[in-house]
């Protein structure tokens, strides 16, 4: 069975920071590229970050560059989002997703895997 569990959430004031994790289990982590995606209240879905399968090419959505940094560790199994300087426009339900080869997408219409999401507050 796929999953992709995220962890990592919480309340945290403006200007913090947090680090999420997806674990990533029931298909061959190193063979997909991997994504974070976030849903602010009341809003579609925004693609933030992804990375290549290897993990040596990464991409950031305008609003995030140079305040977060996506990595992932291969023996692991695991995905990582590291939110500084966050701000209360962060707020949302952050999710880690997958699509299958080396290269990452950022149309999240095509991802193959997702994970249940954690929410991510920021206010004081």
């Amino acid at each position: 069975e796929v999953q992709l569990v995220e962890s990592g959430g919480g309340l945290v004031q403006p200007g913090g920071s947090l680090r999420l994790s997806c674990a990533a289990s029931g298909f061959t982590f190193s063979s997909y590229a991997m994504s974070w995606v976030r849903q602010a209240p009341g809003k579609g879905l925004e693609w933030v970050s992804a990375i290549n399968s290897g993990g040596s090419v990464t991409s950031y959505a305008a609003s995030v560059k140079g305040r977060f940094t996506i990595s992932r560790d291969n023996a692991k199994n695991t995905l990582y989002l590291q939110m500084n300087s966050l701000k209360p426009e962060d707020t949302a339900v952050y999710y880690c997703a997958a699509n299958r080869g080396i290269d990452y997408l950022t149309d999240y219409r095509f991802y193959d895997y997702w994970g249940q999401g954690t929410q991510v507050t920021v206010s004081s």
